[in-house]
């Protein structure tokens, strides 16, 4: 057989591959696992999008190729919530690029916009599709440290001279996976300015902007002045309506900064099945309903994880939005070590940092995706596994 290409070979292994077979194999042989890995929450998705997908797969014509136009409706419905949510206005053909979530939107962003020798600016500890969309673009990935101390921020001012030459993205995910960090207007505005300055493209991961909690209220990218000349911001309906398996999600930006991202979605897929796509335009209609009833589930949920996991031994900073805690270990324990042993003895699974690359090591995610008494049993079981080594950590 011919040899594998050099961009496959470089690809990290993606954290959450090898956690479902062992889980399953844990479970067949009698362990009670609890499940905070993923960011896959057990709740229902909106009875509305369940019951509008229910009456269009009776329809035989919804079952044709959806094509990158889509479902018209599907695309009036994202402009209806861009504009009630955030205030800004998008024409839904030029402007509006559906996505089989926004993953694999992000991803394959970077075919469009990076060469051989560019460079993305990515943070890390951070999602790894900005990482997988680089690497097969045979494109330069520039790794910035997130830190405690900068409140997990991008500076562009601390990335060395030459890669700013050379960068062609600057990735962005504010409310934050996996730190839960959010971004003030003054830090988003001198971004967009610098984006400007520099000719980068700002691409903002916004999926979690409908999961805030104690009244904040996360921004769209495109509420920042000057902003439509340098982003596109990427939104998803899987964490905010609990539809992470329909893989449905949606670009947006303006038609000289979207067009090529459509381009190269033509030549791979097909679109989304347009029975989801109904579905979610009817969800996005519903969204003043849903949305702060779904954000109030979920901020039970963060509340009795940041007592819990503090109880156990886990310093905790309560996040204002996004549904993770990013908890530290104590530096004489590996990251991938501990949610090994936790997983392996205690049942529970957490993604270990280090899974975000090495910028991440020294902590661990837990998402809060699960019932309170689940969430505090977890704990219990993470802080034991943290006594056996007898630290504490710091």
């Amino acid at each position: 057989m011919p040899p594998y290409t050099k961009r496959v070979l470089g690809l990290p292994e993606y954290p959450l591959g090898k956690i479902p077979a062992r889980k399953r194999e844990l479970i067949a042989q009698g362990m009670d696992v609890i499940d905070l890995g993923a960011g896959d929450a057990d709740l229902a998705p909106p009875e509305v999008a369940v019951q509008r997908i229910q009456r269009e797969v009776e329809r035989p014509e919804i079952s044709r190729y959806g094509f990158a136009l889509g479902l018209m409706e599907y695309r009036e419905a994202i402009v209806r919530f861009m504009q009630r949510r955030f205030g800004q206005k998008f024409d839904p053909m030029t402007e509006v690029v559906p996505l089989i979530g926004s993953k694999e939107g992000i991803a394959h962003l970077a075919l469009a916009y990076l060469e051989r020798g560019d460079v993305s600016i990515m943070p890390e500890p951070g999602y790894l599709a900005y990482l997988g969309g680089t690497l097969l673009a045979e494109g330069e990935a520039y790794r910035y440290a997130l830190r405690p101390d900068n409140d997990f921020l991008v500076d562009l001012d601390e990335v060395p001279a030459d890669v700013l030459e050379r960068a062609k993205i600057l990735y962005l995910n504010y409310p934050g996976n996996p730190t839960g960090a959010i971004a003030p207007p003054t830090y988003l505005q001198a971004i967009v300015d610098r984006c400007k300055e520099l000719d980068i493209l700002l691409v903002y991961d916004n999926a979690y902007s409908e999961l805030a909690f104690d009244g904040y209220v996360p921004p769209s990218i495109f509420e920042i002045q000057g902003a439509r000349e340098v982003a596109i911001e990427f939104h998803s309906m899987s964490k905010t309506y609990n539809m992470t398996g329909w893989r449905c999600g949606w670009a947006c930006g303006n038609p000289e900064i979207v067009w090529p991202l459509a381009k190269v979605k033509s030549f791979i897929d097909t679109g989304v099945f347009l029975g989801i796509q109904a579905a979610a335009a009817s969800a996005l209609d519903n969204w003043e309903d849903w949305a702060p009833r779904n954000a109030a589930v979920f901020q039970e949920r963060r509340d009795a994880a940041v007592e819990s996991f503090a109880a156990a031994g886990f310093p905790c900073v309560t996040p204002k939005a996004s549904i993770y805690l990013w908890l530290p270990l104590p530096s004489s324990i590996p990251s991938a070590e501990f949610a090994t042993k936790l997983m392996e003895e205690e049942g529970v699974v957490v993604l270990p940092g280090s899974a975000f690359g090495p910028g991440g090591e020294g902590f661990f995610r837990v998402s809060f995706i699960t019932s309170p008494a689940r969430i505090r049993e977890a704990a219990a079981r993470a802080g034991r596994v943290l006594a056996s080594y007898g630290a504490v950590a710091a």
